[in-house]
């Protein structure tokens, strides 16, 4: 992904590449820049956007691995550090953001959703960042409009074989070789079923929404933004 981001920056007419770093030890070399794009790993991100927030420079962040507390913390960061902001967002595919914008609003509809993502196999994370924002949109969404608890009569079960509960949703992650980004969201109800399901073929397909951010992080309303739906009118 960072080596799509440097081509994506280099290639746009509005946008210069400062540097490119691989090392936390090497993050001087970025500081001035505008905007810091950060695809790196859940056990780095955290240590790069308190850097960044305190030499004032924004970030976008395509890093998986962020729940609510690792939130709450990236805002307390923000808030000792006033003037640049983040956009934290679990995928930059548009189709993937209308996927998850989708998904949330058939969710009230069926009694019971499910999630199964697939990625390659050498993905740190499981469940994607992608899968877990669906299931906490899901989840929001069905709660908003009362649904009843999803039915499932499982009593005996191999730990994991119906997969993670993420805010009472069931995610299932695969990881597999010749995978690169994919996610179905099934539901079901009386006589019926749905399926919404997002490919990413190539991660070049991720770069229009990645531009996007850094063209408009350092506008946003609020210093966090989770997620590109904000700049897509779609929240």
């Amino acid at each position: 992904m960072g080596s799509e981001v440097v081509k994506a920056v280099e290639a746009a007419a509005d946008t210069e590449l400062v540097d490119a770093v691989d090392d936390a030890a090497d993050r001087d070399r970025v500081r001035g820049a505008d905007v810091v794009v950060d695809f790196t790993h859940p056990d780095e991100v955290l240590g790069n956007l308190r850097w960044l927030a305190e030499n004032g420079v924004h970030a976008v962040v395509g890093t998986s691995g962020f729940d609510d507390a690792r939130i709450a913390e990236v805002r307390d960061v923000l808030a000792a550090n006033p003037g640049p902001n983040a956009l934290i967002a679990p995928n930059f595919g548009i189709a993937a953001v209308l996927m998850m914008n989708f998904a949330a609003k058939a969710a009230p509809y069926f009694e019971s959703t499910e999630i199964i993502e697939l990625h390659h196999p050498g993905k740190a994370d499981a469940p994607s960042g992608t899968a877990y924002r669906t299931a906490e949109l899901v989840a929001r969404e069905r709660e908003r409009s009362g649904a009843e608890a999803m039915p499932d009569a499982t009593t005996s079960e191999v730990s994991g074989a119906r997969g993670a509960d993420v805010a009472g949703v069931r995610v299932h992650a695969l990881r597999m070789t010749g995978m690169i980004a994919h996610q179905e969201v099934v539901f079901g109800t009386h006589g019926e079923t749905l399926r919404i399901r997002h490919d990413s073929m190539n991660r070049e397909s991720f770069m229009p929404g990645v531009l996007l951010g850094v063209r408009r992080v350092a506008d946003l309303p609020d210093r966090v933004t989770l997620g590109l739906e904000p700049l897509l009118g779609l929240a």
